[in-house]
């Protein structure tokens, strides 16, 4: 694994976009159905908040391999969702997702040092960010609290299921080398991750200050700016792809 320079951070993204074009219908409608799942599995009883975090890493590679597959000039199907569920890694995978609660545990948990546990109640639904009583003046730190204990996690989460899917680690070797290649790539994803917070948030807030002002309806601007941030989104997990493929190689297909 070589290092990485900074500026290959912005090309993923880059990439990201150019997969997206070739495919825009194909991915969004693989994207719709995905969300469609996870709206459908949030409202199992009991378990039904926990499993789509659990169950990230398995859908994740469904995006993994739509990328492969238009890389290889091959149309995305619907039922590439599937992809995760068939894979012999399908257990690492699921392993890899408890992983994932956890960490998100850990994290929100550690926000309540500096908030009272306010972070920790609105993230598991005891409290709306609505209610006229509800403090916001910790919650930020709250937020860049967690965000900084998940850092280590997230690192060790982001090329886990393509290692454990397409090189058959299992999941502590996975996680032990997506930790240390996005260490060594450090620069990289700074620039990556930075990137994304401009194209992100500073964009659809500037579109949404200037179809405020241009248009006066909030409505309007809403309606405008979901396919946009949908689109983005689905640039974002197509950029995932390129980010493992600079550190370890096209995964060999069958």
């Amino acid at each position: 694994m070589e290092k990485i320079p900074a500026n290959t951070g912005i090309n993923w993204i880059r990439q990201g976009f150019a997969i997206f074009r070739k495919q825009p219908a194909e991915l969004a409608m693989l994207f719709l159905l995905y969300m469609l799942l996870m709206f459908s599995l949030s409202l199992i009883p009991l378990i039904g908040q926990l499993l789509p975090l659990l169950l990230v890493p398995v859908f994740s590679m469904a995006f993994m391999q739509a990328c492969v597959q238009i890389e290889a000039g091959k149309k995305v199907l619907p039922n590439i969702l599937l992809t995760g569920f068939r894979s012999p890694a399908l257990g690492t995978l699921l392993r890899l997702g408890s992983l994932y609660l956890l960490a998100a545990l850990i994290a929100i948990a550690a926000s309540s040092l500096v908030d009272d546990g306010m972070f920790w109640k609105l993230m598991s639904g005891q409290i709306t960010a609505d209610e006229e009583k509800l403090p916001m003046t910790d919650l930020p730190l709250a937020m860049l609290v967690a965000g900084l204990v998940y850092t280590p996690f997230a690192m060790a989460f982001w090329h886990a299921a393509p290692l454990a899917a397409w090189q058959r680690m299992g999941l502590f070797k996975a996680v032990f080398y997506s930790f240390f290649a996005v260490r060594r790539c450090g620069m990289a994803f700074l620039a990556y991750g930075l990137a994304w917070i401009v194209i992100g948030i500073a964009l659809p807030a500037f579109v949404s200050a200037v179809l405020a002002l241009l248009l006066g309806k909030t409505l309007v601007t809403v309606m405008l700016l979901t396919p946009l941030s949908v689109i983005l989104t689905i640039v974002m997990y197509c950029s995932f792809y390129p980010t493992y493929v600079e550190v370890f190689g096209r995964p060999e297909q069958p």
